[in-house]
C-alpha cells in the first residue's frame, strides 16, 4: 500500500464506528466513511470539538452541522501546491489528500522524463493531478463534466501561481472528447484518468464504471504518443481489486507499448496510531 504520510496541512486524526476526524488546516471535519467498520472511544474533546460534523441523511446526502463559523473556502498546501478546501453538500471537502502519492510520483515521472510531455487529465474533478503536472512543466488537458468542478481546478492553478502555464480546461464528456481527438489526430504523453463507479456526462451520458472503463481505456490507446511517459488510473469503486485495474493495462497499454505495470492501494496513516485507512486503488503503466 501507498501511504500519503508526507502532508503537513492534512492530517487523520481519528477514525472509529464509520466516521473520520480529520484536520484541514487549522480546521478539523468530521465525517463518514464507509471503511471505517471498526469501534473505538470517541470521548476524546477534538471529537466532540471538531468544527463542522457532516451528517447523513436516512433519504440520501446529508448536511453539516457546525460548531463554529467557519469560511466559506481556505486553503491548504501540499509542498509547492496550493488548493481551496470546500465543505460540499455531498461530504467532500474538493481534495483527495491520499492522492498526494500520486502526485509526488507523476511530478517525479515528468521532471525526469528530459522531453516535453503533453497530459491528459480525464475525470479530473478539482485539479489535483493538474496542478501537479503543470508544476512539474508538462503541458496539461483538465477534462471533466462538471463546469464547477472545472472551474475550481482553474482557481487551485492561480492559487498555486501557475496561471500562466499551458493548461486547457474543457467541460466535456470524457469519451467524446477523446474520440474527437483521435479524430483530429492529438495524442499525448501521458493520461490520467480517476473514473467514478456511476456518473452523467453534461448531455445525460451515462457512464457505469464496469460496462465503460475497459472500452474506455482502449479508445484512449489511440491518443498516446508512440512513446508515452506513463498510465494512471485511480479507482474508488468498491468490490474493485488493484488487479482489475493492473488486468486492463495489461490488456491494453501493456500489449501495445513495452513497459512496468504496477498496482496496489493508497491510504492514509491515523496519526499516532498503527491504523492506515484505504482510501481506493490504483493501476500504473509506465515505460
Amino acid at each position: 500500500m501507498l501511504l500519503a504520510n508526507e502532508w503537513k496541512d492534512y492530517e487523520l486524526i481519528d477514525t472509529a464506528d464509520g466516521e473520520k476526524l480529520e484536520r484541514w488546516g487549522q480546521y478539523t471535519l468530521r465525517r463518514p466513511d464507509p471503511q471505517v467498520i471498526w469501534s473505538a472511544q470517541k470521548s476524546s474533546k477534538e471529537w466532540k470539538n471538531a468544527d463542522a460534523h457532516y451528517h447523513r441523511s436516512s433519504k440520501g446526502g446529508g448536511e453539516w452541522e457546525y460548531k463554529r463559523k467557519l469560511p466559506e473556502r481556505w486553503t491548504i498546501s501540499f509542498g509547492p501546491l496550493s488548493f481551496y478546501i470546500e465543505p460540499t453538500g455531498f461530504k467532500h471537502t474538493g481534495l483527495f489528500p491520499e492522492q498526494a502519492v500520486n502526485w509526488k510520483w507523476m511530478m517525479e515521472k515528468i521532471q525526469s522524463a528530459g522531453r516535453p510531455i503533453k497530459v491528459l487529465n480525464l475525470f479530473a474533478y478539482t485539479g489535483g493531478a493538474t496542478v501537479a503536472s503543470a508544476y512539474a512543466g508538462a503541458e496539461v488537458c483538465h477534462v471533466d463534466a462538471s463546469k464547477g468542478m472545472v472551474t475550481w481546478a482553474k482557481e487551485n492553478m492561480e492559487l498555486s501561481g501557475l496561471g500562466n502555464k499551458p493548461v486547457r480546461f474543457i467541460v466535456d464528456d470524457v469519451m467524446k472528447f477523446v474520440q474527437r481527438e483521435k479524430r483530429r489526430g492529438k495524442t499525448y504523453d501521458a493520461i490520467i484518468m480517476d473514473p467514478p463507479s456511476y456518473g452523467r456526462g453534461p448531455n445525460k451520458e451515462v457512464w457505469k464504471i464496469e460496462d465503460s472503463l475497459y472500452s474506455f481505456v482502449e479508445e484512449c490507446l489511440d491518443i498516446l504518443s508512440p512513446d508515452p511517459l506513463f498510465f494512471l488510473i485511480n479507482s474508488y469503486t468498491a468490490g474493485f481489486s488493484p488487479y482489475v485495474l493492473s488486468n486492463i493495462l495489461q490488456s491494453t497499454v501493456g500489449t501495445k507499448y513495452q513497459g512496468k505495470i504496477s498496482c496496489g492501494e493508497v491510504g492514509i496513516p491515523v496519526s499516532g496510531k498503527d491504523i492506515v485507512l484505504p482510501c481506493g486503488i490504483y493501476g500504473r503503466w509506465e515505460e
